[in-house]
């Protein structure tokens, strides 16, 4: 005897978002704010942080504004920290150079 099968195997949903391999950890769909925090991290560098905080800051508001229109993407706290490195830096080299321009006098 032949038995139906009672419930059929379901398909998963087409449209449920996946996880990534990293974990959602780094940003890929945000390249403006991962790049903001590179560029902060490595703007403390002496003399060569000037210009690469100079870039940080525009790039971490740019990823920040990403963000806020379209929500499902991440990088928030990457652009946060690319702002804050690469201001603090930029502030720093400017200081030291006026005290330099300054001391001179």
């Amino acid at each position: 005897m032949y038995e139906a099968p009672t419930s059929s195997p379901v398909p998963p949903p087409v449209n449920q978002p996946t996880g990534d391999a990293t974990g959602g950890v780094i940003p890929y769909k945000n390249p403006q704010a991962l790049t903001s925090y590179y560029l902060g991290v490595f703007s403390l560098i002496p003399l060569l942080g000037l210009l690469l905080g100079c870039v940080a800051v525009p790039l971490g508001i740019i990823g920040l504004r990403k963000r806020k229109a379209m929500p499902q993407i991440r990088g928030t706290a990457h652009a946060w920290v690319g702002i804050i490195l690469g201001g603090l830096s930029v502030f720093g080299h400017v200081a030291l150079i006026a005290l330099m321009f300054f001391n001179k006098r």
